[in-house]
């Protein structure tokens, strides 16, 4: 295995045969930056190529939240970093499909926004029962088209995935379980333990039928990735909007936003 590199934004760890990447910002209650995501980036393919590791558990530290989606107090009309909308999103969320091991979203917190996004793209979920989540795009002027949207139909159903898009609502961990937006819910105390037995259990399959049965199952749903990216141009568009703008200002000023007002 080769030296793990030095991280800001998250932590990495090897646990057994499971490497865990977690996002290290719960003052912030794991919303990313454009350096998260770079990190995030990077330790996916640090566990994609390490042989020791059988799967990887995606997390967020401390009990609050898994991920809340992007920082909105590093952006100031678009985000901080490279990428088609100031960070390298699509890159994050391919990786998280095409690494040939099983990822598994912890959810211990809030999975808000993007972060619902990576649980959703995560190949399974284990969800503390008092965890909650949802989407906000709509609110603050923003959306997540392809995984976000289309992907998540496949989990939950067209009419599940417009209502959670159009309404915003948080969801608890058993209406998620019901709707099939994870796997399992356990009490929060026993949410490493979880994690841990099925983490084991992947450590003594065989590394090359789960790359080929994650590479088969992907294959269905892979032409998302291109609604993915038309998406992207088009969210990196609509964000130099004044009616997008408008969500983030309301978001900062705590008021409900005027979006009406900038429609012609």
């Amino acid at each position: 295995m080769s030296d793990t590199p030095q991280f800001e934004d998250i932590i990495y760890e090897i646990r057994g045969r499971a490497a865990w990447i977690i996002i290290n910002r719960p003052k912030l209650y794991n919303a990313f930056r454009a350096t998260t995501i770079e990190e995030m980036i990077t330790a996916f393919q640090q566990a994609a190529t390490d042989r020791e590791v059988s799967c990887v558990v995606l997390t967020g530290a401390g009990d609050k939240a898994f991920c809340t989606g992007g920082d909105q107090s590093a952006k100031d009309g678009q985000y901080d970093g490279r990428g088609i909308v100031g960070l390298p999103i699509d890159e994050l969320q391919s990786i998280i499909r095409d690494i040939p091991k099983p990822v598994i979203a912890r959810i211990n917190g809030f999975a808000i926004g993007g972060g619902n996004v990576f649980a959703t793209l995560c190949d399974l979920s284990i969800m503390a029962d008092t965890a909650r989540l949802g989407q906000v795009g709509p609110k603050v002027g923003s959306v997540d088209g392809g995984w976000g949207t289309a992907y998540l139909a496949r989990h939950v159903g067209d009419k599940k995935a417009r209502e959670m898009w159009y309404l915003n609502l948080q969801y608890t961990a058993q209406e998620a379980l019901e709707m099939g937006l994870v796997n399992k819910v356990v009490p929060a105390a026993e949410l490493d333990d979880a994690v841990n037995e099925w983490t084991d259990m992947i450590g003594q399959r065989s590394p090359t039928a789960l790359a080929l049965a994650k590479r088969s199952f992907n294959a269905d749903s892979e032409n998302i990735r291109g609604i993915s990216m038309l998406a992207l141009n088009s969210v990196k568009l609509y964000y130099d909007t004044e009616e997008s703008k408008e969500g983030m200002r309301a978001f900062h000023e705590k008021r409900t936003p005027e979006f009406h007002k900038y429609l012609k």
